[in-house]
């Protein structure tokens, strides 16, 4: 069994002097790193592998897969050097970045498919000779499985619909499609060749190697990697895994050891950190802690419109949503409490929450947590903004007094589908749902906690319910009223749209008045546009959503 120490310079753009990160290696257990393109990965891998000398075995992500059916055949012995040291067929790890890195060990290729079929035969033809032998002078039989035989058998559990079909000096591929023809491993599909690559490359490790590979998940569909990777330290208990990729999703499916580095330094050193444990899910504070951005926290869904609007008015941040406003305070929260705990982390975040019925002091209160709020009720109200459906006008050729007739013709359209929705049993419904808000955050805002007995705090408690009832409650539903009144009297949108909610059906009613069209067509125009970060109508959403300071 194998357990490594190895101290990794550590700094951040903020300081010049080095720390280290020790990273405890052990037999058995994995250790995933995890960094954005150009965040030194690579060179950690080459580095690693350096300081193991002997013990490691690098798969580095730039790699062939070429399979060949045709290889010569060489002994045993010269096949495994060459495998892991490279064509001078020695045993010297000194040599390995001559000969298997040709002097270039980050940007390499790795072309070594050959090499690995040729150990396998050799070892699998060296187990059938020695069986042979025995038989013949009737010594007693020691029958092990070869590698070839094992990769043959794990490789065939994570593709059930394939058979692998080894001779002396040959594989083929069959399906368990009755009458179908078998192929030569050499016309595997990538997925096939990858899985065949990856097993071969961890049964032909010597005993309690400590493997390295970078890029993992290259080639291999989502769906077989997890399965994949469980098979393989199933494989190798004595052997240590470390995998270097960018691949979040992949990173999140694996138990393991998890850091993060977020940039290299010529010296050499990364900023390299633990994933620490915090009220994040793992998949989100991986990339919290890979991203080179600032993260903002917004609410919605991560399929959702309100997420595409965000990326593209933000491009500056690392957009991640959190669902509900609740979810958006507590991760701007949890991110700064994670700062306090890491200073070296050095991250900043801020949020972004819909407006919703915010009273200004609640808005006031929310911008000191670094949290901005919405002018509109719902980010989807932006496009209905007056200067917003003005810039779309323009770009269908509207301007001087014909864009003003079509921009009057618009609010005119618009305010009566509004009033049309908030008729009578309507009306009262919208506002008893926002006034419901508001009910919610008085009773939370009740503070009992300096009352001396138990019948002082039931009295304050009624006190309070009794001027919900009597007071608070019509007050609010009748400022509503008012407050909607006002914005249709005055043809007030902007202020409207502060107020009104309707998921989908106010978008689908500026698609039409403006461009004739649905929703979802509307919104596909809006991307398209959107994604031109010269884009007059980006530059007016822009100037509508909140400025966060960086």
């Amino acid at each position: 069994m194998v357990t490594e120490t190895l101290n990794i310079a550590k700094k951040t753009d903020s300081s010049s002097e080095s720390q280290n990160e020790e990273l405890i290696i052990s037999s058995g257990e994995t250790t995933i790193i995890i960094g954005a393109n150009g965040s030194g990965k690579t060179r950690l891998a080459v580095y690693i592998e350096e300081l193991l000398g002997d013990k490691a075995h690098r798969i580095a992500a730039h790699r062939a897969l070429t399979l060949k059916s045709d290889i010569q055949k060489i002994t045993e012995d010269k096949a495994k050097k060459a495998l892991k040291y490279g064509d001078n067929w020695c045993d010297d790890p000194r040599y390995r970045i001559g000969y298997r890195w040709h002097d270039a060990p980050n940007v390499a290729l790795l072309d070594d498919f050959d090499k690995l079929l040729q150990y396998l035969f050799a070892e699998q033809t060296n187990i059938a000779i020695d069986v042979y032998q025995s038989n013949i002078s009737g010594e007693p039989i020691d029958l092990k499985k070869s590698k070839l035989y094992q990769l043959k058998e794990a490789w065939e559990v994570l593709l059930p619909h394939r058979v692998l079909n080894i001779t002396g000096d040959n594989i083929y591929v069959s399906t368990l499609i009755q009458g179908s023809q078998r192929y030569l491993a050499s016309d595997m599909s990538d997925g096939e060749r990858a899985i065949f690559y990856i097993l071969g490359q961890v049964l032909s490790a010597n005993e309690n190697s400590i493997l390295i590979f970078d890029e993992p998940e290259l080639h291999i569909h989502k769906s077989i990697i997890s399965n994949l990777w469980d098979k393989v330290e199933e494989l190798r208990p004595d052997c240590a895994f470390i995998m270097i990729t960018h691949d979040i999703e992949f990173a999140s499916t694996r138990s393991a050891k998890k850091y993060i580095i977020r940039n290299y330094y010529p010296d050499p050193a990364w900023n390299i950190t633990a994933m620490p444990d915090s009220k994040f899910d793992e998949q989100t504070i991986t990339l919290i802690l890979g991203s080179r951005k600032p993260i903002l926290f917004v609410e919605g869904e991560n399929n959702s419109l309100d997420i595409e609007i965000y990326r593209h008015c933000y491009p500056e941040w690392t957009i991640i949503s959190k669902g509900s406003c609740k979810d958006v305070i507590q991760a701007v929260s949890s991110l700064e409490k994670l700062n306090e705990d890491m200073p070296l982390l050095n991250l900043k975040c801020a949020g972004i929450v819909d407006r919703d019925t915010r009273e200004q002091s609640e808005i006031e209160h929310l911008n000191s947590l670094n949290i901005q709020v919405l002018p509109v009720s719902e980010i989807e109200n932006i496009f209905s903004l007056t200067s917003i459906a003005a810039e779309i006008l323009k770009l269908d050729g509207y301007q001087n007094s014909e864009l003003d007739e079509k921009l009057a013709e618009y609010k005119k359209k618009l305010l009566s589908f509004i009033k049309d929705n908030l008729k009578d049993s309507n009306l009262d419904k919208f506002v008893i749902k926002r006034t419901q808000r508001k009910i919610d955050k008085y009773l939370k805002e009740i503070d009992l906690s300096e009352n001396q007995s138990g019948n002082d705090m039931k009295n304050l408690l009624i006190s309070k319910v009794n001027d919900l009832t009597n007071n608070q409650i019509e007050k609010w539903i009748s400022e509503m009223k008012n407050e909607i009144e006002s914005c249709f009297t005055h043809e007030d949108i902007n202020k409207l749209l502060e107020i009104y909610e309707n998921k989908g059906g106010l978008l689908n009613k500026t698609a039409s008045i403006l461009r004739g069209t649905k929703k979802d067509n509307f919104i596909d125009w809006l991307m398209r546009h959107l994604k031109n970060q010269n884009s007059e109508l980006l530059q007016v959403i822009k100037q509508n959503l909140p400025n966060i300071n960086m």
